[in-house]
C-alpha cells in the first residue's frame, strides 16, 4: 500500500489499483462525485471504469487537490484546482478525477497552488508563481502547462514541492530546487531573494531520498537522505525540524543523525515537523506539535526525534498532518 496526502485529506492507493481517500472533501478533494467530508471512513476516488492507479506523489499533493498516475502513465487530478495546478487551463473544482494533459507520466508533485510533472522526460509546471515555483524564469502564474529550465535531457527520479518551492532530484542523485528563499529553502548559501529557475544543492554524496517541506511564508525545509546513508537538511529551523536539536535557520546544508542504535530507511517532511521510519518499521518525529504533528500525544515541540509508531510501511506529511502505512 502507498499513502500521500494534502493540507486536507488523506490517500491510500491499495495493491489493486483502487485508491481511497478520507478527511475534507467540501471541493472534492474525495474525488466521489459529492462535496461532503468523510472522516471516520474510507471512500473510493471515483475514476472511470478500467482506470487503475500505479502510483500517487507521497511528496506530496497541491491545496485541496489530488494527484495520480494510473498504469498507462496518465496524471488525473481532482478537487480545488484554486491555481490552476491541473494544467487544465482554469481554476474550476473538478468533484471527480479528470485526464491532465499528459502522457507518460512518471513523476509528480504538488503543494499550495502549483503543481510538477515529468511527461515524456520533460518537467512541467502549472498555477501560482509567487516566488518562481514554477521554475520557468518567470513570475507569472499559469493555468496551463509550462517547461521548467535547466532540466532539459537530465532524467528526474522525484518531484517535490512545498508552500512556495519545488525540486527536483535527477536519477544522478543530483537535487535541483527553486522558488521562495527567505530561510535559506534553496541550500544554496544565503537567505532572501528567490530563484525562478531550478539551481543545484550542493552535497557530499548522490541523494537518494528527498522530502520537501512548508506551508507558508518565512517557514520550509528540505531533509536529504544519501546515497551512503547519511542524513542532511536545510532551511527554516525554528522548531527544531532539521533534526539537529538547534532553532537556526540553516542556508546551506547541515548534517543531522539519527538516535544511537536507530538507521532511518525514509524520510518526510511537513509544515516544520519531520519524520523518519526506520529500517525495523519504527516511526519517529520532530519539530513542531502544537496541533499534535509530532504524534507522541503532546501538544509540543519534539526537538529530538521521539518514537510515535512501530510497525510502518510507508509515510507523507504536509502542512500540519502525516499518514503512515503499516503492516497488519
Amino acid at each position: 500500500m502507498a499513502v500521500a496526502t494534502s493540507n486536507s485529506t488523506q490517500y491510500a492507493l491499495l495493491t489493486n489499483g483502487e485508491l481511497y481517500a478520507w478527511g475534507l472533501g467540501n471541493v472534492g478533494q474525495l474525488g466521489d462525485g459529492a462535496r461532503t467530508n468523510s472522516f471516520t471512513r474510507p471512500v473510493r476516488v471515483r475514476f472511470p471504469p478500467g482506470v487503475r492507479i500505479a502510483h500517487i506523489p507521497t511528496d506530496v499533493m497541491p491545496f485541496d487537490t489530488g494527484l495520480a498516475v494510473d498504469t498507462h502513465g496518465r496524471a488525473w487530478g481532482w478537487g480545488r484546482n484554486g491555481g490552476g495546478d491541473l494544467c487544465l487551463g482554469n481554476s474550476g473544482v473538478q468533484l471527480t478525477p479528470v485526464e491532465l494533459p499528459f502522457h507518460h507520466v512518471t513523476a509528480l508533485a504538488g503543494a499550495s497552488n502549483h503543481a510538477l510533472y515529468d511527461a515524456n522526460g520533460t518537467v512541467f509546471a502549472c498555477g501560482q508563481n509567487v516566488r518562481g515555483d514554477l521554475g520557468d524564469g518567470k513570475r507569472t502564474s499559469s493555468p496551463r502547462p509550462v517547461r521548467v529550465r535547466r532540466l532539459a535531457g537530465h532524467p528526474v527520479k522525484t518531484l517535490v514541492a512545498s508552500f512556495a518551492n519545488s525540486g527536483a532530484l535527477l536519477t544522478n542523485g543530483e537535487y535541483f530546487d527553486w522558488g521562495y528563499n527567505a530561510k535559506g529553502q534553496l541550500g544554496i548559501g544565503h537567505f532572501g531573494g528567490s530563484s525562478d529557475v531550478p539551481v543545484r544543492v550542493r552535497l557530499p554524496q548522490p541523494v537518494r531520498h528527498v522530502a520537501l517541506g512548508g506551508s507558508i511564508w518565512f517557514n520550509g525545509q528540505t531533509v536529504v537522505m544519501l546515497s551512503n546513508g547519511q542524513l542532511w537538511a536545510w532551511g527554516s529551523d525554528d522548531f527544531s525540524q532539521l533534526g539537529d536539536g538547534r532553532s537556526r535557520a540553516q542556508s546551506s546544508p547541515i548534517r543531522f543523525f539519527a538516535p544511537a542504535g536507530v538507521t532511518y530507511r525514509s524520510i518526510a517532511t511537513g509544515s516544520a515537523t519531520s519524520y523518519a521510519i526506520s529500517t525495523t518499521g519504527a516511526v519517529y518525529a520532530w519539530g513542531v506539535g502544537h496541533l499534535g504533528q509530532v504524534g507522541d500525544g503532546r501538544m509540543a515541540t519534539a526537538r529530538h526525534p521521539v518514537q510515535v509508531a512501530s510497525g510502518a510501511t510507508a509515510i507523507s506529511a504536509t502542512a500540519n498532518n502525516v499518514v503512515v502505512s503499516k503492516l497488519g
